[in-house]
């Protein structure tokens, strides 16, 4: 095996889970450095040739990419690729290139590489990870323009011919989705995040991924043994011995946990006592629809539709929208619950399109629901395309952000409007389509009994909800202990909202975090939430749990919890729970 000494350890962000062992295959910078190079005024017009033939190849190269993922991985994938196909044909990006050329007498290269650095940087100064995002794909449309400019347009996949692990700067999305997993055992990257392109696409293709390492290219070398741990956000180079045996053992659990679930798939999502209780999926792309019918989630209780707004220049058509929406009908099946979130913009997500500004407080400021109702044309053709999709499937539809009562009347009020709008134009949709809230304000809470009034159910989303009952900013890391979702507060709030709904006779689900924990579980059945989504990689384990509690003993947990006066309490509670529980089922079986 050649392992060698000196094992070192590189920090990133667990991007994909999983563990992947082998030697290190080391992508080499994929564009050499670019000289600057003058032209004289003659030279222009032959110069902005050259640059038209490079963007004709460069398209003609992703038009042929983008139909063989469509193919052979996903309409949303491929939708990756049509984002950086119009950001070859963005005016934005490529009139300040030819100008470039023609007055500051640029080559073609130099003259894209400063106009695409001018606007990464502008993009990488905001600080939101989506938006950082936007920065990598126009990284990748660079790089690959500039190798057409260059007559350097080989695949950069193609010197990979045994298993490894590959070591980049960055993964491009578009040579992420072309990774062949009997040759890619798993990746490490210097840039890049969770919410990467890349990394969404890894985790649906079930590629273990660590980004962020900043120095992995510069301290790895070709040939080195390589793990990455993909659930910690580790990469160890030249493990010793004992950590090597350690990560086979960890990579052995680690599949025998997810076989040991996969026999919970074709089972019903129930309590040991017959109650049932509904698991459904985040998702906010066709990948995790395909991940979450592939663990047989009952449903979609999270459709973030943000990601058909990231994957734009512009902003998506309504013809655009409901086709995803229908794709994802297509991948669950239409009788399944599809809960589609209308436009969830602002805080942690920007969108340059909108042409907001920005906010010292952006998660108390103009988001959610707050810019919908303010931006109605950009709203109605969300809730027109929704009402459409409804048609097909089991949609229902749920605001975010609710904070009062009037947010949700005007949100019905234009939803109405847009139905009127399809029935003159002789459009089916679904009038009985269901319409809830995200309870995700303190507020919301607070009213939940008004609110019940006039919504078909409430969906708990905890990670807004934790952060403004406990005024704490989840995203800043000097504070993050105080982020407790067990906290006594957070606890009543849901129980304030689920007792609320219980009364009125309508549903409530939970879509946070927490309702992905197994240590949240029998807290969450005892308080009587009859639905709870999660990352689809989460709801095999979910079932397997909740198939091994009783309601009356969660429905006195609950109560307990309740009466508790600290976080540290709750969960020491839950924790003795199920060890207890644990010994049980053991002697059980």
């Amino acid at each position: 095996m050649g392992i060698k000494s000196k094992m070192r350890q590189l920090h990133g962000v667990a991007a994909a889970p999983g563990y992947a062992m082998g030697p290190a295959h080391l992508l080499g910078q994929q564009v050499a450095e670019i000289d600057y190079c003058p032209i004289t005024a003659e030279q222009t017009d032959a110069e902005l040739e050259r640059l038209e033939v490079g963007l004709r190849e460069a398209m003609a190269e992703l038009e042929q990419i983008e139909q063989t993922v469509r193919e052979t991985v996903g309409e949303a994938e491929a939708e990756i690729i049509g984002s950086h196909l119009l950001m070859l044909d963005d005016p934005d990006l490529i009139d300040p290139v030819r100008e470039k050329i023609q007055s500051e007498l640029l080559n073609a290269e130099h003259a894209v590489l400063e106009v695409s650095q001018a606007l990464i940087g502008a993009l990488q100064a905001l600080e939101s990870g989506y938006i950082k995002q936007r920065a990598d794909d126009l990284r990748d449309v660079r790089d690959r323009l500039l190798r057409h400019l260059r007559g350097e347009s080989k695949d950069v996949l193609q010197g990979i011919l045994e298993p490894a692990v590959l070591i980049a700067r960055d993964l491009a999305p578009t040579d992420t989705i072309r990774l062949r997993k009997e040759l890619v055992m798993g990746f490490a990257t210097d840039e890049g995040g969770r919410a990467s392109h890349t990394a969404i696409v890894a985790r649906s293709l079930d590629i273990p991924a660590v980004a962020g390492l900043k120095s992995a290219t510069s301290e790895i070398q070709a040939g080195d043994y390589i793990i990455v741990d993909g659930v910690k956000g580790v990469v160890i180079i030249n493990p010793e011995t004992e950590v090597l045996d350690e990560y086979r053992r960890l990579d052995e659990a680690y599949r025998k946990a997810r076989e040991a679930t996969a026999r919970f798939r074709e089972m019903p999502s129930q309590s040991a006592d017959g109650v049932p209780i509904e698991l459904m999926a985040n998702i906010g792309s066709l990948p995790e629809a395909r991940s979450a019918a592939d663990q047989n989630a009952d449903g979609i209780g999270l459709y973030r539709t943000e990601f058909l707004y990231m994957g734009h220049s512009g902003l998506p058509s309504e013809e655009e929208q409901v086709e995803a929406y229908r794709s994802v009908i297509r991948v669950i099946g239409p009788d399944k619950p599809l809960i589609i979130r209308s436009l969830d913009i602002g805080g942690d997500k920007e969108l340059p399109a909108l042409g907001l500004d920005r906010e010292s407080n952006p998660f108390l400021g103009y988001r959610a629901i707050r810019m919908c109702l303010d931006r109605q044309n950009l709203f109605k053709t969300q809730l027109r395309a929704i009402a459409r999709a409804s048609a097909f499937g089991n949609v229902k539809l749920m605001y975010p952000m609710i904070s009062s009562l009037s947010e949700l009347r005007e949100a019905n009020m234009l939803l109405n409007e847009a139905r009127q709008e399809l029935s003159g134009q002789g459009i089916l949709y679904n009038p009985q389509m269901e319409v809830g809230v995200m309870v995700e304000v303190p507020s919301a809470a607070l009213i939940a009994d008004k609110l019940a009034q006039e919504a078909d159910f409430f969906s708990i989303g905890t990670n807004d909800l934790v952060q403004y009952a406990l005024a704490v900013d989840r995203m800043n890391g000097k504070i993050s202990h105080l982020y407790q979702p067990f906290h006594p507060a957070v606890l009543r709030l849901i129980y304030m909202t689920v007792e609320a709904a219980r009364r009125k006779g309508i549903w409530v689900g939970m879509c946070g975090e927490m309702a992905g924990q197994p240590k949240a579980l029998p807290l969450l059945l005892g308080m009587g939430l009859s639905e709870l989504s999660m990352s689809p990689s989460s709801v095999l384990n979910c079932r397997m749990l909740l198939r091994q509690l009783n309601v009356k003993d969660s429905e006195k947990l609950a109560k307990r919890a309740l009466e508790l006066e600290s976080a540290e309490a709750v969960e020491r509670m839950l924790d003795d729970f199920w060890e207890t529980a644990q010994k049980s089922f053991a002697e059980s079986e």
